[in-house]
């Protein structure tokens, strides 16, 4: 097969959920066992940090992974959905995994990932994998998909595990409360490996103590011994912020510049800096030339996009895949603080969660342009406009994401914002990005 007939199988043939939703979830290990013992057990051939959430986890993967590049280590990072290719998921030292290497795996596991009827996404973790063991990484930072417990990940034994922010997100699959979410997360902590925490966050905080009591796990709440202090309002189309970090009470760096301004990002850092920390304790080298490069360079290191990403200038354009209540009450503080005439605001979301609280949370005054992406799950732009009438929200609807980009443009002044998000699958299919 070619490249693009091996992706049309794997997307034809096996359920992706993120497309399709839970039709395309299949929870447990056994069938990702099965992969990892039939390709050889790759995932005992490399070192790992394993990173679980609900928000942050992509960031914070992609900055572990900066930091790491930049103290010279060979890198491997996995991470999903993808925006625009699917090679994006698989990462080495920030190059997307080769196209001959997929269709050759493909072809050589195809009839065993049939018969343990493997979803797509334990068949990406299987690729990831394999292709981190063959390149022979230093170290490789895994993101989970969905949950912990029983994410496909999760037959790693990592050196370390990061938890970020527990937030409402995919409760008929992880459970309808806080406590029972975080549960599900906590799945990563292993036995006798640290666990760090980005946020104590009260409502689940004894949720991960107890998880990490239980497999003997020693446990850190990073916000409790770093805090990422805001040095000056970044310019709206400034692509930087600056901060100083502490850590007790004495201050670490006077001075660090993160290529990623939104404002979530300060909550995803004490996980990160805690991590590296860890990360050191164990025999890496990373000096803080290392840290501040990885902080500052990581979209040039990794390839990350769509956080907070500026597309154009007057009118000022951003996007951001933040699509939950958590996620996109942030973008909205962001927004409210930018200078702006008016605010134009291109949105698209998925039909499968509870979007009342994050549509209540929008502005009221902003000009709304109501897409959907092209895959099965996305809400059709016609009832996502109904639903948000029906909370002051106006606007017209458009047949397609770059449609609704277009219009937005088109409308917009020199001194208007326009923001496009409310998906991970709107913003990629945002056609300059």
């Amino acid at each position: 097969m070619t490249y693009q007939q091996t992706l049309d199988y794997l997307y034809a043939r096996l359920p992706m959920f993120q497309r399709v939703g839970a039709a395309g979830y299949k929870p447990g290990l056994e069938r990702t066992e099965a992969l990892a013992a039939a390709t050889g057990h790759p995932e005992r051939q490399f070192r790992s940090v394993h990173v679980a959430g609900t928000n942050g986890k992509g960031s914070s993967s992609h900055l572990l992974a900066a930091v790491l590049q930049a103290a010279g280590y060979r890198v491997g990072l996995y991470t999903s959905p993808h925006l625009k290719e699917f090679t994006e998921r698989i990462r080495l030292n920030g190059q997307p995994l080769a196209p001959e290497f997929l269709v050759e795996w493909v072809a050589r596991w195809r009839s065993t990932f049939e018969q343990v009827e493997a979803s797509f996404f334990e068949v990406c973790v299987a690729l990831a994998f394999d292709y981190f063991a063959q390149q022979k990484v230093d170290v490789a930072v895994v993101e989970t998909g969905l949950g912990g417990r029983l994410d496909s990940t999760n037959i790693l034994q990592p050196l370390v595990s990061l938890i970020t922010n527990i937030s409402p997100d995919h409760q008929a699959l992880l459970g309808a409360t806080l406590p029972l979410i975080a549960a599900e997360k906590a799945g990563v902590i292993k036995p006798g490996t640290p666990a760090i925490i980005s946020q104590a966050q009260p409502e689940v905080a004894a949720v991960f103590g107890q998880k990490a009591e239980q497999e003997g796990a020693p446990l850190l709440f990073a916000d409790q011994h770093y805090r990422a202090e805001l040095l000056r309002e970044p310019a709206a189309d400034e692509a930087v912020q600056h901060l100083r970090i502490w850590h007790e009470k004495q201050v670490l760096l006077e001075e660090v510049a993160l290529g990623l301004v939104g404002d979530y990002q300060r909550l995803n850092l004490p996980g990160v800096l805690a991590t590296v920390a860890e990360l050191r304790r164990q025999g890496f080298i990373i000096e803080e030339r290392h840290l501040r490069e990885g902080l500052r360079d990581v979209t040039r290191l990794t390839g990350l996009r769509g956080r907070w990403t500026i597309l154009g200038r007057q009118p000022l354009v951003v996007c951001d895949t933040g699509h939950n209540e958590a996620g996109i009450r942030f973008i909205v503080a962001q927004l409210a603080r930018l200078p702006k005439r008016r605010l134009h605001f291109v949105l698209g979301v998925v039909q499968d969660k509870d979007i009342s609280q994050m549509l209540a949370l929008l502005p009221r005054e902003a000009t709304y342009y109501f897409c959907q992406a092209t895959i099965p799950r996305a809400l059709p732009a016609t009832e996502l406009a109904e639903r948000a009438a029906t909370l002051g929200l106006t606007g017209t609807t458009y047949a397609s994401v770059p449609a609704a980009v277009a219009a937005a443009r088109a409308a917009a002044e020199a001194d208007d914002v326009v923001f496009i998000g409310g998906s991970t699958f709107v913003v990629a299919e945002i056609e300059e990005l």
